[in-house]
Parts: structure tokens; sequence; C-alpha cells
């Protein structure tokens, strides 16, 4: 057996094991690592580091550091509650709030289940005081989620641009962006009228309310389920109890100081083009000189779990890429001669196996297999990473991932049952037809 078949055997181990065990994909990616750079190729331990993503590392923790200084001293509470101030008595604008709102985090650079584990509960909560279905509210956020996902500072950004760059490819960030928002809004269009969206239009304006608890214990299960950080309830916060919370959400120093950092880290990355890793850092490392408390509740909010996954995966890729797998498989892809099928192919591929596995892991997995036919020119280099990108993300409303997980634990106890299936169904269906429809949307009329 040749070594680049053995260390495909090996990647598609990993998201086995992963898949049926609870078991985190960047440690075995680590391991096997070790295995196929150390034991069999002979590679040194620096030349394996080299591919190490040190500029990925940092920016993973230091955004979601600085978001969990913001979710701890109330700054995205209050956030989220004057979204909805904004909406009182229109029932039907309430999704779209949640939908706009979970854009913006996930835009700024938070993580997506970090963005749902913070609107979900808000948003299921809703769906119950105004009678709203809750499988719709659950799938406005998480796509939500999903069109502020590839922003330029995002995660999910940087991962997709930090690839392009290194193969040589155009670099296109903002119709990236721009591509996954407007796919993603399209879907939020379907789900809202597919869900009943048309007789929540016909309510009757709802009055003024507390608003919900925001953190109820689901979300914890949810997420220490999936190998994350438990989310704490917002009544262990110092801002007091759901009763409330209307009273105690009052802009406090701490959250201008946060909502100064956040703007200044948006405006840094956006116009000033520095480091995003280097600039949520530093504006974490104040808001933590100015609230020490504040800081050591924070830190142990960071996604390490995240951290772990996407570093080993993307080290594990690199071992690939010198060991000749990528060229391999890209010999391979290239002898179909078909780049529409092929591009095709990598969108299927991409939004089954991401059903039951990481999205985050297989940005970059998939992507760099798409390199080298890309580099050839023949079809639209732009088109295909959009396409990848967004068949890749858009089925992360499956149960089995960390934010359809969470939309079921926050769903109302006799609605439960029924809202898992509707996502099970519907999960099914976007990873059929969303593939083909960002193939024929952003692929086929790139073809040279």
């Amino acid at each position: 057996m040749g070594i680049e078949i053995l260390s495909i055997l090996l990647l598609v181990g990993m998201f086995v094991i992963a898949t049926i065990q609870p078991i985190n994909m960047g440690a075995l990616a680590f391991g096997c690592t070790f295995l196929l750079g150390s034991l069999i190729i002979g590679m040194k331990a620096s030349d394996i580091f080299a591919g190490f993503p040190s500029d990925l590392f940092l920016t993973l923790v230091a955004v979601t550091y600085l978001f969990a200084i913001a979710q701890i001293n109330g700054t995205i509470d209050w956030l989220v509650e004057c979204a909805v101030r904004l909406v009182r008595g229109h029932v039907a604008w309430i999704p779209w709030v949640m939908f706009l709102v979970a854009a913006v985090i996930t835009g700024f650079g938070a993580l997506g289940p970090a963005a749902v584990a913070i609107l979900a509960p808000v948003a299921l909560s809703f769906a119950v005081q105004y009678r709203i279905h809750p499988a719709m509210m659950g799938l406005m956020v998480i796509h939500g989620a999903q069109a502020g996902g590839f922003s330029p500072i995002s995660v999910y950004g940087g991962i997709t641009n930090q690839i392009v760059v290194k193969a040589g490819l155009p670099f296109a960030p903002t119709s990236l962006f721009l591509s996954s928002f407007f796919f993603n809004l399209a879907i939020a269009v379907l789900v809202f009228f597919v869900f009943g969206g048309a007789k929540v239009m016909k309510q009757k304006p709802a009055s003024a309310g507390p608003l919900p608890e925001l953190h109820p214990e689901g979300v914890s299960a949810s997420i220490r389920g999936h190998g994350g950080t438990p989310a704490k309830p917002i009544r262990e916060h110092a801002y007091g109890t759901a009763a409330d919370t209307l009273q105690t959400l009052r802009l406090t120093p701490e959250m201008i100081s946060t909502l100064v950092g956040l703007t200044a880290l948006g405006i840094g990355a956006l116009v000033f083009k520095f480091n995003v890793g280097l600039v949520a850092i530093t504006v974490a490392v104040v808001l933590a000189l100015i609230s020490p408390k504040t800081q050591k509740a924070a830190i142990d909010k960071v996604s390490w779990s995240t951290v772990l996954l996407i570093t080993g995966i993307i080290t594990y890729v690199g071992v690939m890429e010198k060991a000749g797998t990528v060229d391999y498989v890209a010999s391979g892809i290239s002898s179909l001669g078909m780049p529409l099928l092929v591009a095709l192919l990598l969108c299927f591929t991409g939004a089954i196996v991401s059903a039951f596995a990481s999205s985050t892991a297989l940005l970059g997995a998939i992507i760099p297999l798409a390199v080298p036919f890309l580099l050839q020119g023949h079809i639209s280099a732009i088109g295909v990473v959009a396409a990848i990108a967004i068949s890749t993300t858009i089925v992360d409303t499956s149960p089995f991932s960390t934010n359809g997980a969470l939309v079921v634990a926050n769903a109302p106890d006799d609605k439960r049952e029924h809202v898992l299936r509707q996502l099970l169904v519907y999960s099914a269906l976007i990873a059929i037809i969303g593939p083909v429809v960002a193939w024929l949307v952003f692929v086929v009329p790139g073809l040279v």
C-alpha cells in the first residue's frame, strides 16, 4: 500500500472514529501525524510543525476568549435585548432579528456554535411565547450564524482565505462572504415561509413582557455532550435572574468598554488590515485588565476542543501534502477531465460528511483537494471555493452537529422529538439539494 493511500485511509478513519466515539478528531489527527510523519515517512519534528497553523491558533484562542468576556459581562445579552426591544409587538420580525444578530456575532469572529449557544435559548423561548414554530426559530439562528460565518475576520473565513492565499488562487474574501450571506439568506426566506411565516405575519401585535431566561440547563448539557465548555446559566452571572433581566441588563462601564473593543476589532481588521488574532487578544487583555475577575472565568470558556480539532487536522493535512497525497488525489481528479463534475463531487462530499463531522475540519481538508485543478484555469476558482465552503457549512443544521443539537436541546419538552425529526429530514434534504444549487449558482457560470 502506498503512503498516499495510507494517509487517506487514516484521514477517513479519523472522521469515522470521531463520529461514532466522543473523541476529539484533532487529537486523533496529531496522533496520526506522528505515525505518518515520524514513523513512516521519517520527517523531523521541525518539518512536521512547519505545517502547524500558528496564526489560526492565535485567532481561534483570541476570538473565543474575547467573546467569552463579552458574554460573561453581559454585553452579548444587552445586544440581544436591544435587538428584541426594537421589534416588540411585531412578532414576524423576531425570527429575522435572531438571524441578523447571529450573522453579526459570527461576522465579528465568534464561532458558529458559540453564537448558536447564545441565541438558541432566546429564540426557542420566544418561539413558545409568541407561538412561532420552534424548528423555524432554530434554523433561522443557525443559518444566520452561517451567513456571517465567512466574513474576513471570522473563523471559517480565516481558514478558507488562508488556504486560498497559500495555494496562489485568486483572493476574494468579500465575494466569499457575500456569497455565503445571500445563500443563507435565501434559505432563511424559504425556511420562514415553509414553517409558517405567513401565519406568523398575521398575528396581532404582542404586548411587551419580560425576556426569557437566556441560558437554560439544556445548553450546558448539549455543549458538554459535544466536547465543548458548558455554558453557564445566565442566572449564575452577576446580572440577576430572568425575572429582573429587563431591570438589570443596563449598560455598565465593563459593557461599554467591551463594545468599544469589539468596534476596534472590526475597524482594525477590516480597515487597517491588522492581524485578527493579534487585535483580538490585545482587546481581550485590555478588558481583562479592566476586570480581572471576568478574565478568570473567560479563559475557562475558550473553545479549546475546537482549537485542538482545527490545528490537529490542518497539521495532518500539511504532512499529507509533503507525503504527496494532495498531488496524488489531484492527478486522479484531473484525469476525469471534467472540472464541473469534480467540483460537484467535492460539494457533495463536503455536505454529506459535514452533516456528521466537523465543518471546520472539513474546510481544511476538502478545499486543498480542489486547488490543483483550479490552478489549471478552466473554471472559476472563486466560484468553486464558495460552492464548496457553502456546501460544507449549510448542513450544520443536523442534530448530529453542535448547532443542531443546541436547537434540539432548547426546544420545548413536548415538541423536542418533533423538532428532532424535522431537523433530520431538513438536513437530509439540504445535504442533497444545497450542493446542487451552490454548484449551479457559483460554479457553472464560471466555466471558461
